[in-house]
């Protein structure tokens, strides 16, 4: 079976860019829970964790490229677009991942804590709980002796049992997934994919650098738009063209803006 653009994509990202960085590597597998035995397969390692390294890394690409956009477009000296852009890189990227990690972890105790009730319920008013159940497969079309052989099987386990009143009763289904490691995840995938418009940038305070700072910066964040929205296609499920079109015009959109307030402000004010 031939490779499809996502698993390119995520071969890329895994195979060739996170092995060059390599501390960020090793950083990354720790975060996600990732055994040795499946290190080899991109997807694989990508997949539980892939809507947050996507969400985090556009919206590191796009906040941080506005900030240098803006800054450019106010005629503002390269040192001040890279403190700028990194003050933005370091906050706006600890906020999301704050954000995202406090949201999971809500979810993850709300899940538990309506669990452990369900527990509770069954031991106390088990009759009531098992007629629940009753009328949750009667309701899929169980009836007579199979309906209730069915809450027998269901009912003699309470790991079963609980499990059926979460999904089919309460409609909610477990994240296995770690809280923190999704805090991480987006927190490292806001400061990889927001450093590249800063590259240019930071390569012309270290040393000369050979071409225009903010034409360069447009470019390596628009390749950097393609692979995030190559790899949102594979959470959204839609096509890799519509998807890298909408990442695109969403990053140029909030680009564009930035540089006509920027260059706006810098008349006003000169």
């Amino acid at each position: 079976m031939g490779k499809t653009p996502q698993d390119f994509f995520a071969n890329l990202l895994f195979a060739r860019i996170f092995p060059i960085l390599g501390f960020w590597n090793q950083i990354i597998q720790i975060l996600v829970g990732v055994s040795p035995a499946i290190t080899s397969n991109p997807m694989a390692r990508l997949h539980k964790y892939l809507g947050e390294f996507v969400y985090g890394g556009i919206d590191g690409s796009v906040t941080t490229f506005a900030v240098v956009a803006g800054s450019a477009g106010a005629g503002l000296d390269s040192q001040i677009i890279i403190i700028l852009g990194f003050a933005n890189l370091i906050a706006d990227g600890f906020s999301m991942s704050v954000g995202a990690y406090l949201s999971a972890k809500s979810e993850h105790d709300n899940f538990h804590k309506h669990r452990k009730r369900e527990y509770k319920e069954i031991e106390e008013t088990p009759e009531l709980e098992r007629e629940e159940v009753r009328q949750i497969y009667r309701e899929k079309g169980f009836e007579g002796p199979l309906l209730e052989e069915v809450v027998r099987v269901i009912t003699a386990d309470k790991d079963r049992w609980v499990d059926v009143m979460m999904t089919d009763e309460l409609g909610m289904l477990k994240d296995g997934r770690s809280p923190l490691a999704i805090g991480g995840m987006t927190y490292l995938s806001f400061m990889l994919m927001g450093l590249i418009p800063l590259l240019s940038y930071t390569w012309d305070f270290l040393s000369p650098f050979p071409a225009d700072l903010f034409v360069s910066s447009c470019v390596l964040t628009g390749i950097a738009f393609i692979v995030v929205g190559a790899l949102k296609s594979a959470v959204t499920e839609t096509r890799p063209f519509r998807s890298i079109a909408e990442t695109v015009l969403l990053g140029t959109s909030a680009a564009v803006l930035a540089y006509l307030a920027g260059d706006l402000l810098e008349k006003l004010f000169a």
